[in-house]
Order: C-alpha cells, then sequence, then structure tokens
C-alpha cells in the first residue's frame, strides 16, 4: 500500500509542478508520468541499497531519457518534461534543514546537511547531462547507420 501512496503522490505533485511552470495542458499527465516513474525508481533502489545518491542519479538518468524520447514524440521542448520530472528529487527538505542548523548554530550537523545537499544536487546534474550525452550518441549513431554507403 506504501508503493501506492508514493505513486499517487508523486504523479500529483509533479503534475501540479508542470501547472505552476505553465507546461501545455497537454504534457500534464506525461510530466506527471515522468516525475512518477522517477520517483518510484528512487524510491526502490533507495530503499534496496540505502545509497541516496546513486538514486537520485540513476532516477534522474531515466527522467532526462525519458524527457528526451517524449520531446522527440510529441514535439515539445525537453525541458517541459525534465524540470517537471525532477521535482520529486530536490532535497529541498534537506536543504531546509541545513540552513536551520546554521541558524541554531549547529554547525556539524548544518555541514553534513548541506553536503547531502550538494551531493544530491550534483546527482541530479551530472543525470541530466548524462542523459543528455546518451542522447547525443544515440543520435550520431542513427545518423551514421542511416548514411548511405559511398562508392568510387
Amino acid at each position: 500500500m506504501d508503493i501506492f501512496a508514493q505513486l499517487i503522490t508523486s504523479f500529483i505533485a509533479t503534475s501540479a509542478f508542470g501547472i505552476i511552470f505553465n507546461a501545455p495542458k497537454q504534457t500534464l499527465v506525461k510530466c506527471g508520468l515522468i516525475g512518477m516513474g522517477g520517483w518510484i525508481l528512487y524510491y526502490l533502489i533507495e530503499g534496496y541499497s540505502k545509497d541516496m545518491v546513486t538514486a537520485t542519479f540513476a532516477a534522474t538518468l531515466f527522467v532526462g531519457s525519458l524527457s528526451h524520447v517524449l520531446a522527440k514524440i510529441y514535439k515539445t521542448p525537453v525541458i517541459i518534461y525534465s524540470v517537471a520530472g525532477i521535482i520529486p528529487l530536490v532535497p529541498g527538505g534537506l536543504a531546509y534543514n541545513a540552513m536551520r542548523y546554521f541558524v541554531e548554530n549547529n554547525y556539524n550537523s548544518a555541514v553534513a546537511s548541506a553536503a547531502k545537499v550538494l551531493m544530491l544536487s550534483g546527482a541530479i546534474a551530472f543525470g541530466l547531462v548524462f542523459a543528455e550525452v546518451l542522447n547525443q550518441i544515440f543520435l550520431k549513431l542513427k545518423r551514421k547507420k542511416n548514411k548511405p554507403l559511398k562508392t568510387f
């Protein structure tokens, strides 16, 4: 039952952010599904491995790759899907706690939380960049495959 609640809440959160982000109406469900898929992948990997950074990277790579595919299919910008899709993965609560620890002069906890936030943010950035690199490699291979052979 817990995974069902995770599915529903991540779908609603991602779709709602799509509304705030002024995504086109026809993309809201797709944005919600991408965010839901990324969050469930994160949830399962983190639950199995207990490594938040790896789970965030894998989920972001999934979101980024799927965003590229849907952008090509529906002829929309990639950013519509990728920004909405990573919303469940953004470590906002941890960033808030890090700032709160700084204000409370609890510097040990603040530095630990801030380091975790930086690692998770880096994993999101690397996942999106790696998805773009994979997309470019795929396109280059596709163009090379479709290119006619030169005959002399």
